[in-house]
């Protein structure tokens, strides 16, 4: 299948331009940001979109109990405090962690955030008997801390959760649960209909009226929301961390999911900031006063690979083959220099780069003789099909990136095959699993990833328990020692011994392939000069709240 590399403008696109167009000319400070996803991330209080949907409808209206520090450019995103102030795990039992939450902190719609409100968001994704549980958020969420099994208040400022087994990832999995305001919650159900009756649908109806009046406690608050054209925040003067008081009044995000299409809308000036700017108007853009912000980030762009029975990709050295193949160099020139060469998740000089006997480079000599040797040729090509999407939060570019794939792939005796469907469908596949129809029949799926911590790098991918529907070991790839370093690591606290397991997991994964990894995202966004205080750091997200404009 040949690719595209330009999409019409769509018509949710066209009515946003309108849109912009009605906005109040005063002196209010208004931020118009144009993003990859298809549609607005959802606004419920856990988004979809993949982690575009934390960046924009998370992060900005809502806090989880930790939070990554975005405050710095020059070193990685560190684990810091949120609305949790202090966490400890039980010494006796490390199935319990208590968590000390910070005082006085309100939710837009002026309730108190407390114990009972981190017990009702737990029980919003992990009770089905609670009457908040919301099926749709559960996606999401659980697959993000999948030991997590539940919340005990200790008293207003103190809560207890509990998972299925020792796990030192928790904290760092909690910055995926967002604090939505039960009170405002409980006041969209009390207004559904008393002829609904079911008490799925009433919470359905409840959640949804949520999603169009939400209440978190982050620095910006709803103003309106229409889907699929636009969603209006504005500065919440009341915010607990005043360092992160907005300066700016408002902020616009509008879904533009085609790169050349939100260059346009950049260069007309309907908007001020864009998230993955089309290579090749790099140069435009920076001739017209724009500046292009990016910076390494712990992410990855790889095909994940299927090792159901009858998968092409069960022979050690078709994958290893398919890793020599891909052209990365020529690929970053591309990409206009916008992408860091993967050599797998994490990179030489990472704690966890251990030392792979598997060296990933350009080799296509080397990956032709292991075709032949796994009975392929230019004669009798091994076909693979990869289901990919046409855009979508951390898929750079995906399309151009997928085709140029193809076409070094077909060096070296591969018929790569494509299912392109539209981004959050392909992440809700993800999650579904390669045996599922969703599938189409393809054996690698091309999503990107975070490797900020070991849960998200690794653990998710090759730990057999996280076969689907638990999280994202999409390909059902299983293997007793690499589940043996997981527990060892897993249940292992101290740091530095942590480190030195995760090593040595990270060196086996990369032995055994289960990837082609290919990219490594840099977060490239082009936004006005008259923006200031941007702070790209070295992370999938950015903090808005922090920036201020002309």
């Amino acid at each position: 299948m040949k690719l595209s590399k330009t999409l019409p403008l769509t018509l949710a696109c066209t009515l946003a331009f309108g849109a912009l167009a009605s906005l109040p000319a005063h002196a209010e400070k208004v931020l118009r940001i144009a993003m990859t996803a298809g549609d607005i991330p959802r606004t419920l209080g856990q988004p979809d979109q993949g982690f575009e949907g934390n960046r924009f409808t998370g992060i900005p209206m809502y806090d989880g109990l930790t939070q990554w520090d975005l405050s710095k450019a020059d070193k990685a995103s560190e684990l810091i405090p949120d609305l949790a102030v202090s966490w400890q795990v039980d010494a006796k039992d490390k199935t319990k962690w208590v968590f000390k939450l910070r005082p006085g902190v309100k939710f837009h719609d002026g309730s108190a955030f407390n114990a009972d409100a981190v017990v009702w968001n737990v029980n919003k994704v992990l009770d089905k008997n609670a009457v908040q549980f919301d099926p749709s958020q559960v996606g999401t969420t659980a697959s993000r801390m999948p030991t997590l099994r539940s919340a005990r208040k200790i008293d207003d400022l103190t809560v207890e959760l509990t998972t299925a087994e020792p796990d030192s990832f928790l904290p760092i999995n909690l910055t995926n649960l967002f604090m939505a305001s039960p009170a405002q919650w409980e006041k969209k159900l009390a207004a559904v209909p008393a002829s609904v009756t079911d008490k799925a649908e009433r919470s359905k109806q409840a959640w949804a009226a949520f999603a169009a009046d939400a209440s978190g406690t982050g620095p910006f608050k709803m103003a309106k929301f229409v889907p699929r054209e636009r969603l209006e925040v504005v500065k919440n003067d009341g915010y607990w961390d005043a360092a992160r008081r907005p300066k700016i009044d408002r902020v616009v995000m509008l879904p533009l999911p085609e790169a050349n299409s939100r260059t346009a809308a950049l260069m007309s000036g309907q908007v001020d900031w864009i998230e993955a700017p089309a290579p090749d108007a790099l140069d435009a853009i920076k001739a017209r006063g724009f500046k292009i912000y990016s910076n390494p980030q712990p992410h990855v762009w790889p095909w994940q690979l299927s090792f159901v029975p009858g998968s092409p990709w069960l022979d050690k050295r078709v994958r290893h083959a398919a890793n020599l193949c891909v052209n990365r160099p020529a690929m970053k020139q591309l990409l206009g220099g916008l992408m860091g060469e993967a050599t797998g998740t994490v990179e030489p000089g990472h704690p966890w780069r251990g030392n792979p006997s598997f060296q990933i480079k350009y080799d296509p000599a080397a990956a032709k003789k292991l075709m032949s040797e796994a009975g392929y040729s230019a004669a009798k090509p091994l076909t693979v099909k990869v289901q990919i999407s046409a855009s979508g939060s951390g898929q750079m570019q995906p399309l151009p990136m997928n085709e140029f794939m193809q076409q070094n792939l077909k060096e070296c005796f591969f018929d790569v095959q494509f299912d392109v469907i539209e981004w959050n469908t392909l992440y809700t596949n993800w999650r579904i699993g390669a045996k599922d129809p969703s599938a189409h029949g393809a054996n690698a799926i091309n999503v990107s990833f975070a490797s900020m911590d070991p849960f998200f790098a690794m653990v998710r991918f090759v730990d057999t328990k996280a076969a689907p529907p638990t999280s994202n070991n999409w390909g059902f790839y299983s293997n007793a020692d690499v589940d043996a370093l997981i527990a060892k690591a897993r249940t292992t606290f101290d740091p530095k011994q942590r480190d030195a397991l995760l090593a040595q997991l990270h060196a086996k994964i990369v032995d055994e392939a289960p990837f082609v990894w290919v990219a490594h995202d840099t977060g490239p966004r082009a936004i006005s000069a008259k923006v200031k205080g941007v702070v790209q750091p070295q992370s999938w997200f950015i903090d808005i709240a922090t920036m201020s404009m002309d």
